[in-house]
């Protein structure tokens, strides 16, 4: 039997654990967390994310526990709506509900929580060790990305703050103002998830982390005052990328999601490409030679997720410039009126040679 290290038990981790899994694979998941998280924000997954699911059994029981994704208004920070992004076929989820979906699928202590992969050696990574295959899954600071490229995420050049709140907001949306933008993504349990972002150029000189959102966004159209001064679980963070990396694979080693193309928010696609990724690897190495199999799994999915990595980032340009806001919106505006393929948003759909591998 083939066995598999895999180096993490986020979301891309526990997707490709099940995929090998279930296909005959012994895994074995070095998650350093100390349980499942209990808490987290909600998560977008389109139909490709979705369909992936299906192919480990596990789609329906994501669908149970989520909310279908409603159209995405986009407005000014006065209110005025500048169109509708649309999510047919899409579903939202939190981050917790989907890992425990994903766990589940999974036979009892696959996952050794409190248990990080020691790298000083680096697990040996260029010989795998005593694994057939170790997966690079531990996010965006990955150190198993460090151990084979050195390679580590830079600043986006803005600050972000993340919150819940229980002000009921059915449709959520987002708003596009000078320099900054705000995200609100609904949640089954009735709370909704914000996000909020403001470009380095555009933020005050003495800043608080506590306050700054209520403060910047005070002005903003209802109900975004009202959830800044109602939320909870507030966070900040610094957005990073990951610059593109040569390859995914080296030698008998893996990466994928945010430790291969760790990007920007902008897109909502973190999870679902964390989620393919774990699928058209697993796939791929059910080919009998795992050095061919690793390969294909790079063609498959490295051209790909930089495209998106890069659209991401240009479109977190777009949102948050400082300059000619006007002329921005009014093309967003008539984008956004004669999109192509209204009953399909999502463009990058999943190929189904990458599902086959």
């Amino acid at each position: 039997m083939r066995s598999a290290l895999v180096i993490g038990g986020g979301i891309g981790g526990l997707t490709a654990a099940v995929g090998l899994h279930r296909t005959g694979w012994r895994v074995d998941v070095r998650e350093r967390g100390s349980d499942l998280p209990s808490t987290g924000t909600g998560l977008c997954l389109p139909p490709e994310a979705l369909r992936a699911l299906d192919s480990l059994g596990v789609g329906d029981k994501t669908r149970r526990t989520a909310l279908r994704h409603p159209d995405v208004p986009v407005r000014r920070p006065d209110g005025t709506p500048l169109g509708v992004l649309g999510a047919a076929g899409a579903y939202l989820v939190t981050r917790p509900e989907l890992l425990r979906v994903l766990a589940s699928a999974l036979p009892p202590g696959t996952i050794r929580f409190s248990s990080p992969a020691d790298l000083s050696t680096p697990v040996d990574l260029s010989a795998a060790g005593d694994f057939d295959v170790v997966i690079g899954a531990d996010g965006v600071h990955s150190g198993v990305r460090g151990a084979l490229f050195g390679t580590g995420v830079r600043r986006v050049g803005a600050v972000a703050w993340w919150g819940t709140s229980t002000v009921p907001v059915p449709v959520g949306g987002e708003t596009w103002g000078r320099g900054a933008k705000f995200r609100l993504t609904p949640r089954a349990d009735g709370r909704v998830d914000w996000h909020a972002l403001v470009a380095d150029r555009h933020l005050p000189a003495a800043t608080s982390p506590a306050d700054d959102p209520a403060r910047l966004f005070a002005d903003w159209h209802d109900p975004i005052p009202r959830l800044l001064a109602e939320s909870t679980d507030l966070s900040r963070h610094d957005p990073l990328h990951l610059p593109p990396l040569p390859t995914y694979v080296r030698g008998r080693v893996a990466l994928l999601g945010d430790a291969a193309h760790a990007t920007t928010p902008d897109l909502g696609r973190g999870a679902c490409e964390a989620i393919v990724d774990g699928v058209v690897l697993a796939t791929c190495l059910t080919a009998p030679d795992t050095g061919a199999a690793l390969r294909a799994y790079d063609r498959a999915r490295r051209r790909r997720t930089r495209r998106l990595a890069f659209l991401s980032r240009r479109l977190n340009a777009l949102a948050t410039t400082g300059r000619a806001t006007a002329l921005r919106d009014t093309a967003l505006r008539v984008a956004l009126a004669l999109r192509p393929h209204p009953e399909r948003p999502w463009s990058h759909d999943l190929e189904p040679d990458e599902l086959a591998g």
